[in-house]
């Protein structure tokens, strides 16, 4: 009987030392893209992270930029800026994993982002190809 208590409370013990998965850092914020040419939001919406064009740092064309890319021919016309292009980004072990749309190809993808101090690495996959680029805080 004795012996069973004990292993008992050493088995507990065992179950409380382990640590606790941590949640990734925090991607809210704003985050300038790899190219330089655009400021993109990230904020909670919902239950999960969204994503989108917050400024253009070029000149955008008269009118504003439009999302000419987009497979679909009737959302063509709608303009990038204030465009949410990530959403649905939930925390994983050590990333938010989500999806995402690229307008400069008018494609959409599985979208997995991890913060690493300052900097954001951005992964992109359509099927197996995968793209990884590194955004820094802006």
């Amino acid at each position: 009987m004795q012996i069973a208590r004990l292993i008992t409370a050493f088995l507990t013990l065992i179950i409380l030392a382990q640590p606790a998965h941590a949640a990734p850092a925090s991607i809210e914020g704003r985050w300038k893209t790899d190219d330089g040419k655009s400021i993109i939001a990230f904020y909670k919406c919902g239950n999960a992270m969204c994503g989108r064009i917050d400024k253009f740092l070029v000149p955008e064309p008269r009118g504003g930029a439009r999302d000419g890319e987009n497979p679909n021919k009737a959302l063509r016309e709608r303009k990038l800026l204030g465009l949410r292009i990530f959403w649905n980004l939930k925390p994983d072990s050590n990333s938010y994993e989500g999806k995402g749309y690229n307008p400069e190809g008018g494609r959409y993808f599985n979208a997995d982002l991890k913060r690493e101090g300052n900097q954001l690495k951005v992964k992109g996959c359509v099927l197996i190809i995968c793209k990884t680029v590194t955004w820094t805080r802006a």
